[in-house]
């Protein structure tokens, strides 16, 4: 079985050409971004747009994950895919599919379109922007963060690799949240737990970057309450906790 699938308005023109069939994504050539042992990433450009073109060669380190489980890419579009139907604003699908032989996965890939003016909050922390200790900036910024946050959780939904690098944020103060292969549904009894390390990984950088104010907004932000109830400071300590030990 071989699945490939452009969407619109992709599906026609010069990407429509290039990006043909899962043979012909295998067989660009760009500028190399990434590698790893399940996957690699290029950037190509057509008609003065680039795209990131990621192309996998393993199903995922889990070996059900080749007949049973869904395969690391298909779970990226369609987490990617998810976020969008949210309101969540993320990179654009371009295309995406698969190839199975026998029922095990062989490859896949998926393209999304760059997005522009844009750099990831870890970077900005690495980088010790200013931007980090503007009020302005921040009151724009924390707010959109809680609502990813809160958006995926309240679906069900955890990230799995909520870091400041897969945040992505542009000349126009909008966050994109970008990178998500790991991310699933979980049922009640895990879910908090996961919701718990979702939200460690965002302070994992925040603690040292934002004040302790600037925490508690997100955090009411998050919960959407404008005091802390007896959960909420339960919450904030098994937060608090939870890399402890592990740093």
């Amino acid at each position: 079985m071989n699945s490939w699938r452009l969407l619109p308005p992709y599906d026609g023109g010069e990407t429509a050409r290039a990006f043909a069939s899962l043979a012909d994504v295998f067989a660009l050539s760009g500028e190399r971004i990434s590698c790893d042992p399940q996957s690699n990433v290029i950037r190509v450009e057509l008609g003065g747009v680039r795209y990131y073109v990621k192309r996998y060669h393993r199903a995922g380190k889990n070996p059900l994950r080749c007949w049973l489980l869904r395969p690391r890419v298909q779970a990226e579009w369609e987490n990617l895919l998810a976020f969008a139907s949210w309101g969540i604003p993320c990179a654009a699908m371009v295309g995406y599919g698969l190839e199975r032989h026998a029922g095990v996965f062989v490859r896949g890939a998926l393209i999304t379109r760059e997005q522009t003016h844009t750099v990831d909050l870890a970077q900005l922390a690495h980088e010790h922007d200013p931007r980090l200790r503007t009020r302005a900036w921040l009151a724009r910024i924390v707010p959109q963060v809680a609502h990813v946050a809160r958006t995926i959780h309240a679906h069900g939904f955890v990230h799995n690799d909520l870091k400041w690098r897969n945040l992505l944020v542009d000349n126009t103060a909008t966050v994109y949240l970008i990178d998500c292969p790991g991310g699933e549904h979980w049922p009640g009894p895990f879910l908090r737990y996961r919701i718990d390390k979702d939200l460690a990984c965002l302070d994992k950088i925040a603690k040292y970057q934002l004040s302790r104010t600037w925490r508690l907004r997100f955090f009411h932000a998050y919960t959407g309450r404008a005091r802390l109830t007896a959960a909420d400071k339960n919450m904030i300590g098994r937060i608090l906790r939870f890399f402890e030990g592990r740093e």
